[in-house]
Parts: C-alpha cells; sequence; structure tokens
C-alpha cells in the first residue's frame, strides 16, 4: 500500500490557519459569552462570567485605610501585571511576532484582503505596481471594497460590545433603536477600519501597532532568537524562482534577507511555505527554514562589533 504524504505548506499553514480561526472567533464571541469584556454601564471589568472589581468596591474603599486598600491594588492589579508582562516579552524574545503571524485578528485581515487583492490585480496591495493585464473589474473593486466594509463594520461592532453589554447592544441595532453615541461610535469606526483595510494593512502592523513594534525589539535583542533563514550557499537554486518567497509574505519585507531588514517579521512562514512549493522536487529542499539565529551584525536591533579573538601579532 502506497502512503501519500502530506505536503509540508499544506501542513505549516493548516496549522496556523486552525490558531487564527479559533483566535478570530474568540475575539469576536468573548463579549458574548462575557468571556472579558469592560462593561461602561457598570465601570467594571467581566472575565469568565465574574465581575471583576479588585475587591475596591466604593464603600468598601471609603471604609478601609490606605494600607488594606494598597494591598487590594497590589494583589489584583499589579502583581498580575509584573507577572503577565515578563511572560509576554519573553515569548517575543525567543519567537518574536508569533502572536502576529498565528493569532492576531488584524493580521487574519491583512492576508484575506490581500489575497483578494492578488486575485484581482496581481498584487497584493495599492502600494505596488500593477502586473501588465491585472487592473480588475470595476466589480472586483467594488466587491473588494464592500468586503472591507463588512469587515470593518464587524470590527466595530465586536469592539463595542467590548464596552457595552452585548445582548442589548444587538437587539438595538435590529430594532432600529440604537443610541446616538453607539451609533457615532459605529460609523466613526466602521469607516477607520475600512480605509485600514483597503489602503494600509500591513503598513499598520509595521509603523502603526505598538504591541507588534514592542514585540519585534523584545525579539531583535535575542541573536539565537527564532526567524526564517536563508541558505546562501545554495543561493543558486533561486536564480530559475519568480521570488515566490518574497510575493508570499504579508509584510512585503526580503525574505531572504538579515534579520534587522525583516524587523517587522510576524513570524507566519508564508515565506518558507512558499518555497518549499517550489522547491518540492529538489532533493535538497527548501532554501528558507525556520530555526534559532546565529548571533552577529544583523541579527541584534544594534550592530555588534565582532572582535577578533587572536592577539594583533598573530593575525598579522
Amino acid at each position: 500500500m502506497t502512503v501519500q504524504q502530506t505536503n509540508p505548506k499544506d501542513r505549516l499553514q493548516a496549522k496556523r490557519l486552525i490558531t487564527r480561526t479559533a483566535f478570530f472567533g474568540l475575539f469576536l464571541l468573548a463579549p458574548v459569552l462575557n468571556i472579558f469584556r469592560y462593561d461602561l454601564t457598570e465601570t467594571r471589568f467581566v472575565l469568565l462570567g465574574f465581575p471583576l472589581s479588585f475587591n475596591l468596591n466604593p464603600s468598601w474603599v471609603a471604609q478601609s485605610n490606605p494600607a488594606d486598600v494598597a494591598s487590594q491594588v497590589l494583589i489584583w492589579f499589579i502583581l498580575p501585571v509584573l507577572v503577565l508582562v515578563p511572560v509576554v516579552l519573553w515569548i517575543a524574545w525567543k519567537w518574536g511576532r508569533i502572536y502576529c503571524g498565528w493569532l492576531c485578528p488584524h493580521f487574519s485581515v491583512v492576508e484575506t484582503i490581500n489575497h483578494l487583492m492578488t486575485r484581482i490585480t496581481g498584487r497584493p496591495t495599492l502600494w505596488e505596481a500593477l502586473k501588465k493585464g491585472r487592473r480588475g473589474k470595476a466589480i472586483h473593486w467594488a466587491g473588494l471594497a464592500l468586503v472591507c466594509s463588512l469587515i470593518g463594520f464587524s470590527w466595530a461592532l465586536a469592539l463595542l460590545s467590548y464596552l457595552l453589554p452585548p445582548i442589548p447592544l444587538y437587539t438595538d441595532l435590529v430594532t432600529g433603536n440604537l443610541g446616538f453615541y453607539p451609533t457615532l461610535f459605529l460609523a466613526v469606526a466602521s469607516t477607520v477600519f475600512t480605509l485600514d483595510f483597503l489602503f494600509a494593512r500591513h503598513l499598520f502592523c509595521k509603523y502603526g501597532c505598538a504591541f507588534g513594534v514592542v514585540q519585534s525589539i523584545a525579539w531583535m535583542t535575542h541573536g539565537r532568537g527564532q526567524l526564517v533563514t536563508f541558505d546562501t550557499s545554495r543561493a543558486a537554486a533561486c536564480r530559475d524562482c519568480t521570488k515566490a518567497c518574497d510575493a508570499a509574505c504579508p509584510m512585503r519585507l526580503p525574505t531572504r534577507s538579515h534579520k534587522r531588514a525583516k524587523f517587522s517579521c510576524t513570524q507566519c512562514l508564508q515565506c518558507v511555505s512558499a518555497c518549499r512549493e517550489v522547491q518540492k522536487n529538489n532533493p535538497e529542499g527548501s532554501l528558507l527554514h525556520w530555526q534559532p539565529g546565529k548571533p552577529g551584525r544583523q541579527t541584534v536591533l544594534i550592530p555588534i562589533q565582532q572582535i577578533d579573538s587572536k592577539p594583533a601579532k598573530q593575525r598579522a
């Protein structure tokens, strides 16, 4: 019996599809299921269905001494932050922006819109040159704008549901009884998200996302952090390639370049999958690999000077 091997590209991106889909669903449903949200109407957080007031009820604070209040703030707020922040930074230090590539709902939209735009025009963003004969029809552009606007509205509604009780919010929306301020929020946020998804998807990820930049900075301080490496000894194998790895990158990065040139890499590994597909008939396999880096001038944020351990007389 012949055993058919699964394409490595399919396995790798299938795993990402599972994690991104699950997290996107969590992003949309967390307020509805009371997993996590902030209730503006009651000015308190809700976590796993329970109100989270950090045990700082106004009546209790008024009757307690400053030491008791300070201890509650320390236990319920400061200590969790002191634990969570180092864990997040350690993950970013070791694996880079893995949250962006494997979980982030915004990056999932980036990849989706990139794919749709590539099918229409042959280019994933509006800021790249059009391919000859691939301008797209008006109906296609209208469909793309409609998709972006629908996603933008769903994002705006999801964010609003993190601030207002979701079920009453959805009921008021359907029945046309939504108040002025929620309506204003939906209109402004939907417009902003739609413009972002149409024009500045990966640009926001590169330059506008503070969490993404923090992850990148942490990653760049670790010379051995996980990254996509290029086998330069086999560079000749790229001679007949159409730069499939660069074309596959949603962030539009030089995938075969050094680490500092890929500062905003999201570890989505689309470039690795593309190279595996191109080199699938090559016995030596892919030229791109996801593995720990090697410390050097191009693997950290601030270039380090390579010091020769040999004395000057021996070097001479």
